[in-house]
């Protein structure tokens, strides 16, 4: 591997043979010393193969020799105290897997409703954690309701709340109700763990039960509600012996079909045949390389979306980031990612193309073919974690139709995509130092179109620590971008709302037409307590030069700032006689530019900021009180100071926000009630005359024990007295000879999120979710900037200008109809049938709560698709 930073990047395949060979050296062959003192102990005990046949009763003789663990403690409502009921909790093992068979005993009517997998907030449930290294530090959880739906997810870190449920491995689980409570056994393939190869194993070890009928959380191993530790607070697992790593294969072929149905169908349109239908197989496997590393790869991937976005109107200079949702992105994905996020944003990886293609009609790709793709995960027995991805595109062109001729225009070059990142922990407190690299390569020669628009390569590299000691922490951070390719693609960069290079008031950043490379630097250092009874704070400060850009692979909206951040907060976790806790939160933030300009922190969306949200904010205070019954309370203001903002203009000069301030106040009901509920009311006000007010509820029944229905509706108001509206010739020298023109916009927002869910079995549900959307936009009082660095507008008429007629009235409704049947252990078949209405209309009425539903009726497209997967492992 060799990395010229002056030159083109080029990271070769070898590189992963090194950290191949990491797991066969001498340093992955270290054992994680074993600390027993004052740790819980239990013990699992052999039996013969097919001696306990896993239906959830524990009748089998096998289990009378087998000890169960007994000494369970509260953590809620009374932390340290006995449980309500006795629960008895018994592990065995033989040849294949680890057994674990619970009796949970009540003397009540148990509450568990049945949903999908990885849903059992509601349901009283048990859960076994596992920590298979041993290293204090990482653990794999499994668990099941008291209907049989299973739970699982996997702790990266020794941090209670840093939980990847997208975690699914193959395994089994079964339970029974009866007069005394219910029992439950859980069936965990060796092969599905990740361990190293010793004799006796050793494991670390917890168990909860949470019995939501009485709000109360039991652990065999206490974590006080004060910590956020995890599996270094684990007892241990003794007894497990004469067992080895498995020689692990899956392997996951599938088929699958769809069709897509376009609903304003022009008939002379040659590219739609109105159903439209596809075909496709391909295939997903699973390798273990030694006891620690997993390859996972992929022939023909089948990367279908099954839940859609949110619908949304983007009126902004930014890019919307939405969650990835596609299996094999989300699958590690925490091993992919260190402290920072900008990095890696997987949903680049098959994105729509970006180049452009004209015609009477054009048949555009909605994704980029992806070739194949492939993960290299695991944990070496040192502590050092792997993550490491690559994945090539296909090239794409579109279909054009012009005076009865069709034709072809590339519009993406076949890509080449890879990311690499090692973290190894360290000390006593799982400190860790973690390394991460990301490259993207793209087949362009000088002299193809696409090489004005798009980089040629892309390479970034960083590095992130976590220092722990004791109740403090310690995080730094620092990463390196270089972007390469013809002198087009980098005008482009140096003009985006990243950076706005253009910008005629600035002096230490300058547009360069000739530039064919862009380098850039992110940093930062923070202090944090985070463990504590009463006190916890945090102070950060980080940078991010104005050439750093990530967006070829990551995701990045804004450089050129540096940033201080504190936050001091006040907490009270032992009830008293009106609450159960509470917590006072005071915080602050201020960002400077490159040129020693301080920036606006803007709450609003509209024109520029990078979000909203009390992180933006100047100053904000947060108190939050969880009361006797478990409802929540949480009353966040913020305030802005004035500040320049020097994005709003689109590439102009530097322009002032106004001084405002924003407040909301939040109720949520219980997270154990079966009927759930939360009311959310935000209001706030600037001193031009803008204003936000936002209100939003969101309510979940089960009408029964097999059904859940939740129904989340808000309205949003929102008076923006800066939207931006376009650039004119013409200006004065106070504006560098432009006119940057603005206006009032008063636009409403309503939108209902609806899911309607049956399961059959555990196995099998029945899975609808719609949102009907409507957003309207006024504009007013227009005008232009006066001189740079102010806020003072002077009018424009708009008035028989191009100005004119920019108000709008959107409708649209999506919706998912998904019946998910896991047929047999790892493989699964899906139904899907996906709408996407939407309608446009350049209207001055506001929308109105009629519009939202009358999103029904507007026209669109119908998606269907079927999917069968069958996963296997021969031994």
């Amino acid at each position: 591997m060799w990395i010229g930073y002056d030159a083109p990047v080029k990271v070769p395949i070898p590189g992963l043979v090194v950290l191949v060979f990491l797991a066969y050296s001498p340093l992955a062959a270290q054992d994680a010393p074993s600390d027993n003192g004052g740790r819980k102990q239990a013990r699992a005990v052999r039996v013969a193969d097919d001696a306990i046949r896993v239906d959830g009763r524990l009748d089998e003789e096998a289990w009378r020799a087998v000890p169960p663990v007994t000494d369970f403690v509260q953590k809620e409502p009374v932390e340290g105290s006995p449980p309500t009921d006795r629960m008895e909790v018994r592990f065995a093992y033989d040849d294949d897997a680890l057994i674990v068979g619970a009796r949970m005993y009540s003397d009540t009517p148990i509450q568990a409703p049945m949903g999908r997998r990885d849903e059992g907030e509601q349901a009283e449930h048990i859960l076994v954690s596992l920590d298979s290294y041993l290293d204090r530090r990482t653990s794999s959880t499994f668990g099941v309701t008291a209907t049989g739906v299973r739970l699982d997810h996997y702790h990266a870190s020794d941090n209670e709340f840093d939980d990847d449920d997208t975690f699914d491995p193959v395994w089994q689980a079964r339970t029974a109700l009866d007069d005394q409570g219910w029992t439950a056994e859980l069936w965990i393939p060796f092969a599905q763990l990740r361990f190293n190869e010793r004799s006796p194993q050793v494991w670390g070890l917890n168990v909860q039960r949470w019995i939501p009928s009485r709000n109360e959380l039991v652990f065999w191993a206490l974590v006080r509600r004060t910590e956020e530790r995890w599996a270094s607070l684990f007892g241990d697992l003794n007894g497990i012996d004469g067992i080895r790593p498995s020689r692990r294969l899956e392997i996951m072929p599938y088929v699958a079909t769809d069709s897509l149905l376009i609903g304003d169908l022009d008939p002379g349109d040659p590219f739609n045949s109105g159903a439209n239908l596809a075909a496709r197989v391909g295939a997903d496997l699973k390798v273990g390389l030694g006891s620690n590393l997993t390859l996972e790869a992929t022939v023909n991937p089948d990367f279908g979306q099954v839940e859609a976005d949110p619908a949304e109107v983007n009126l902004s200079a930014f890019e919307t980031f939405f969650d990835e949702r596609r299996p094999f992105f989300v699958e590690g994905a925490n091993l992919l990612t260190g402290v920072r996020d900008e990095y890696f944003y997987s949903r680049r990886i098959g994105a729509q193309p970006g180049g452009d293609a004209d015609g009477e009609f054009v048949d555009y790709p909605r994704t980029a073919t992806i070739l194949g793709a492939a993960k290299l995960t695991g944990r070496l027995a040192s502590g050092m974690s792997i993550g490491m991805l690559g994945a090539v595109t296909d090239e794409e062109s579109a279909r054009t139709f012009t005076a009865f001729q069709v034709g072809r225009v590339r519009v993406a070059p076949r890509t080449a995509y890879g990311v690499a990142r090692i973290e190894q922990e360290f000390g006593q407190d799982g400190s860790n130092f973690g390394v991460m690299a990301t490259t993207v390569n793209r087949q362009l020669d000088a002299d193809d179109p696409l090489a004005s628009v798009l980089a040629r390569n892309a390479f970034a590299v960083s590095g992130d620590s976590i220092v722990r000691f004791g109740d403090y922490q310690m995080v730094g951070f620092l990463g390196l971008t270089h972007v390469d390719g013809e002198p087009g693609a980098l005008l482009r960069l140096q003009r985006t709302s990243a950076r706005y290079f253009q910008r005629p008031d600035v002096d230490y950043v300058r547009i360069d037409p000739t530039r064919t490379s862009l380098r850039g630097a992110n940093g930062g250092l923070g202090f944090e307590r985070q463990n504590g009874r009463h006190w916890l704070w945090e102070v950060e400060t980080s940078f991010t030069t104005p050439g750093f850009e990530t967006n070829d692979i990551g995701q990045l909206s804004v450089s050129d700032g540096a940033r201080f951040d504190a936050q001091l907060e006040y907490r009270e976790t032992v009830p008293g006689p009106w609450y159960r806790e509470y917590s006072i939160e005071l915080g602050q933030g201020q960002e400077w530019n490159f040129g020693g300009e301080r920036q606006a922190l803007s709450g609003r969306g509209g024109g520029g900021g990078d979000g909203g949200g009390p992180q933006n904010a100047s100053l904000s205070a947060d108190v939050s009180f969880t009361w006797p019954n478990f409802w929540q309370t949480e009353w966040s203001n913020q305030f802005h100071e004035r500040g320049q903002d020097m994005r709003l203009t689109r590439g102009g000069p530097s322009m002032e926000r106004p001084q405002s301030w924003f407040s909301s106040i939040d109720l949520e009901s219980s997270d154990a009630s079966e009927t759930q509920g939360g009311i959310e009311l935000g209001y706030g006000r600037d001193e031009d005359g803008g204003l936000q007010f936002e209100a939003s509820v969101d309510l979940t029944m089960r009408p029964g024990p097999q059904w859940e229905f939740s129904i989340s509706p808000s309205y949003e108001r929102e008076v923006d007295t800066q939207q931006y509206v376009t650039t004119l010739p013409g200006g004065g020298p106070a504006t560098f000879g432009r006119r940057y023109v603005f206006a009032n916009i008063d636009r409403s927002t309503y939108s209902t999120e609806l899911r309607l869910n049956y399961t059959f079995k555990p196995d099998l549900n029945l899975d609808f979710y719609a949102e009907p959307f409507a957003a309207s936009g006024r504009y007013n009082q227009y005008g232009e900037l006066a001189a740079a660095r102010s806020r003072l507008l002077l009018p424009v008429d708009p008035t028989g200008t191009s100005l004119a007629d920019r108000d709008f009235r959107v409708r649209s409704f999506r919706s998912n109809l998904v019946l998910r049947w896991e047929w047999r252990p790892g493989s699964t078949l899906y139904v899907v049938w996906q709408q996407d209405r939407e309608t446009e209309e350049g209207l001055r009425t506001r929308a109105s709560l009629g519009d939202m539903f009358g999103s029904l009726s507007a026209g669109g497209d119908n998606f269907f698709a079927i999917k069968a997967s069958w996963w296997f492992s021969p031994r």
